[in-house]
């Protein structure tokens, strides 16, 4: 029943860096509820083809797609693909996002450029391929994946903190733009997610961010997955301008 209540079905999809980690949760779940999915990769072309095929075998629609969304041409060519495949856009999930974490005084300007143009930049590209046919269709849902770093902050991660802030003021700009044309434009912001993200972070890191989640424990990509699809959903209709922390009460 509660699978009917956020229903998706007919919506087409396209979630950027969906080919693992939280990207491939938020697609499939998205897909779970009927959406059709463009899977976008930038390189992990079987790892897409994967989620794709996990997809299909559920009885969902998918299709993959190779593109650098930082790059503003080839965000333009995803949206196009999946207007050319399924005639509409009307979700977007830009959840594309890298880290190059150094101490500030460490940090070389090709780690600021790279990850302010993969994070900050690859939202501002799709979405601007995506709001023309929104507002012509008067729908759509822009979902951004942020972070509990461009809210409170991380020691290490100056590059990605500002990059996800910039991903919190282009969400609540953007809503105040496009809210009177039926389309919502939220942000997510996870937190301590058990991702591939964290693989490198030493074992005495963790435990430290750990003692500062309230429920006691790290989260799974699921769980920003459903948070993705309700958002995406008619049941949130009301709801633009925000930022919901994923992250068991950290910020």
């Amino acid at each position: 029943m509660a699978q009917e209540f956020l229903s998706l079905h007919d919506r087409v999809a396209v979630v950027t860096g969906a080919s693992r980690g939280i990207g491939r949760a938020i697609a499939l779940e998205l897909a779970r509820r009927g959406a059709r999915v463009v899977v976008n990769y930038r390189r992990s072309a079987d790892a897409a083809q994967q989620v794709v095929q996990a997809i299909r075998a559920a009885g969902g629609q998918a299709e993959a797609f190779q593109a650098d969304v930082s790059d503003y041409d080839q965000a333009q060519a995803l949206i196009q693909f999946a207007r050319q495949t399924w005639g509409r856009v009307d979700i977007l999930v830009n959840n594309a996002g890298i880290t190059r974490d150094k101490l500030f005084m460490q940090m070389k300007p090709a780690d600021w450029d790279e990850v302010i143009r993969t994070n900050l930049y690859s939202t501002i590209h799709c979405s601007k391929a995506a709001i023309r046919p929104m507002l012509r269709q008067r729908y759509g849902r822009i979902i951004n994946i942020t972070s509990v770093a461009g809210i409170i902050g991380n020691a290490g991660q100056v590059n990605y903190s500002a990059s996800k802030a910039g991903q919190i003021g282009f969400t609540k700009a953007l809503a105040r733009e496009v809210a009177s044309r039926n389309i919502t434009v939220n942000a997510v912001a996870p937190g301590y997610i058990e991702t591939d993200i964290w693989a490198g972070v030493p074992e005495e890191a963790k435990a430290q961010i750990l003692a500062m989640i309230p429920v006691g424990r790290k989260g799974a990509p699921e769980d920003v997955a459903y948070t993705v699809a309700f958002l995406a959903s008619e049941q949130a209709a009301y709801i633009t301008g925000q930022v919901i922390a994923v992250d068991g009460g950290m910020t």
